[in-house]
């Protein structure tokens, strides 16, 4: 049984997730849909992106994604398959796949379309995904090309005792999760006393957990969690919400 998966800015309640379901039953047979999100931010590929990244790795081979975020076509932000590691991935090179995947190697192959389209997750996205679904390989589908928009993650910065990173998502608990990696932490710490600083100097942390229930509730926590990113919690509390964090609000960490 194919999977194919739709992550979009649609929200719940508007009839696009139910057409293009339905469109996806009439024209593949014996094939799983599965909902990864509605509830992207319009237009943020940067959301969709790092919601995508976390979790695709956890599929079987041969699950196609479409992704309906931004999706317009225009002269330079042409529609797209994207065939990494065995997967596949149908939305508009608008960026999102170059967040997706780094440096990783793809193939990248450029879907033809007669005339641009309102709905191209139903008149485009679909029918290409089935089209794979049914045993096509996608330079038949698509038209292989060697380049792609290119948009770049923000990245945090470190010094010889200081790493400045930024919040890039907040989850549906409002824990607050940094571009700050395990790896640089411990790279620039080198295993020094440390203070982390969020937002302001009135919102200190002075150790990592290595699970929420080491802090009492309602008391403010760092953790790295299961992406081995930096992750600013309250113990049964909404952090985000509380401390007034959003994304792209600045996490500082001075070592000793």
């Amino acid at each position: 049984m194919s999977i194919i998966t739709l992550t979009t800015d649609w929200n719940k309640n508007d009839y696009y997730i139910g057409s293009v379901k339905g469109a996806i039953c009439s024209r593949c047979s014996n094939v799983t849909v599965i909902d990864i999100t509605h509830q992207i931010k319009a237009f943020n590929i940067f959301q969709a992106a790092f919601i995508l990244k976390n979790c695709y790795a956890n599929y079987p081979k041969g699950t196609i994604h479409i992704i309906g975020v931004k999706s317009d076509y225009s002269d330079t932000h042409k529609h797209m398959i994207v065939q990494s590691e065995d997967q596949f991935f149908i939305s508009t090179d608008n960026g999102i796949f170059s967040l997706l995947f780094d440096e990783k190697l793809i193939q990248t192959y450029i879907i033809e379309t007669q005339q641009p389209s309102s709905f191209p997750e139903l008149d485009v996205f679909v029918p290409a995904a089935c089209r794979i679904v049914n045993g096509e390989q996608p330079e038949t589908v698509g038209t292989k090309t060697e380049s792609n928009v290119r948009r770049v993650h923000l990245q945090a910065t470190k010094e010889e005792s200081v790493i400045i990173g930024s919040i890039v998502y907040i989850d549906s608990y409002q824990n607050a999760i940094t571009n700050i990696s395990y790896d640089l932490f411990k790279q620039v710490g080198n295993g020094r006393p440390f203070k982390i600083y969020v937002q302001s100097n009135g919102n200190v942390i002075t150790r990592i957990n290595k699970n929420y229930q080491e802090t009492n509730p309602g008391e403010l926590l760092a953790i790295f969690n299961s992406i081995n990113l930096l992750e600013i919690a309250i113990n049964e509390g909404n952090a985000a919400e509380l401390l007034g964090l959003d994304t792209n609000s600045t996490v500082r960490i001075n070592f000793k």
